[in-house]
């Protein structure tokens, strides 16, 4: 035990700290001032689809939260993780090392706008993306950059993510995205101008007597017209108190 404490803290730097992920006795590494996983990407892993044998990719990984929590649920054979943030690429390669993954997890630095020059067209069975949700119309800017850059499309917009998305599908490929409900429409347009087209919609809600403030979707490259509206998710019981829904999710 004091071995594997040492092992822990000699792989950390300073403001960071290890979180457990309830699946697999996996651990992530995070920084607090920086920019933490929140639920989104937990449902996004939870909502996902990947079979055996087949490969995913992950559009803005941060620090790999969803590859590690799709190779913890999954039996696809590689993730990888593509993130512009060079000091959250670098936490998610420690995550990945920390966790003994790195022959099944890739992390990538490079950017979105060029994810499909970066690897190979149709290369990938599964692509997903928790993307920034805000554009330059929605909300305040967050004054550290990291924080900026993941709430606010700074560095990449919607159709980026989509556009590539769809470029490194193979014909039938499924491609996964949380996102906010109020850009839906946006949302919808773009999918159908890059041929990716909604089979499964799930939305999100906090407490039942609230709006919605998630919505997932899946959609398949190059599939006809025909759209699945799932049962809604609710996240909380009451104040602090997940529904059962979210515990299997999170794997207690």
């Amino acid at each position: 035990m004091m071995n594997k404490e040492i092992m822990e803290e000699d792989i950390l730097k300073p403001g960071e700290r290890i979180d457990d992920l309830h699946r697999n006795n996996y651990k992530i590494i995070q920084n607090t001032n920086k920019f933490c996983f929140g639920m989104d990407a937990v449902l996004l892993s939870g909502f996902a689809r990947v079979l055996q044998g087949e490969r995913v990719l992950d559009l803005g990984t941060g620090t790999g939260i969803i590859p590690i929590l799709l190779e913890a649920k999954t039996e696809g054979r590689h993730f990888t993780g593509l993130e512009i943030q060079e000091e959250s690429a670098d936490m998610a390669r420690r995550s990945v090392a920390l966790n003994k993954l790195e022959d099944k997890v890739d992390i990538v630095i490079g950017d979105i706008k060029e994810a499909s020059s970066i690897f190979e067209l149709a290369s990938f069975d599964v692509v997903t993306s928790n993307p920034p949700y805000m554009n330059h119309n929605h909300g305040i800017v967050n004054p550290r950059e990291s924080k900026a850059i993941a709430r606010h499309e700074i560095l990449c917009t919607l159709e980026d993510v989509i556009r590539e998305a769809g470029k490194l599908l193979r014909p039938g490929g499924r491609f996964y995205l949380v996102h906010r409900p109020f850009r839906l429409v946006e949302i919808m347009n773009t999918l159908s101008t890059y041929k990716l087209e909604p089979k499964r919609m799930k939305l999100v809600y906090p407490y039942v007597d609230k709006e919605p403030n998630m919505v997932l979707l899946e959609c398949i490259k190059g599939a006809k017209s025909m759209i699945k509206v799932e049962a809604p998710l609710i996240v909380y019981k009451e104040q602090g108190v997940y529904t059962d829904e979210i515990y299997e999710i999170y794997g207690y």
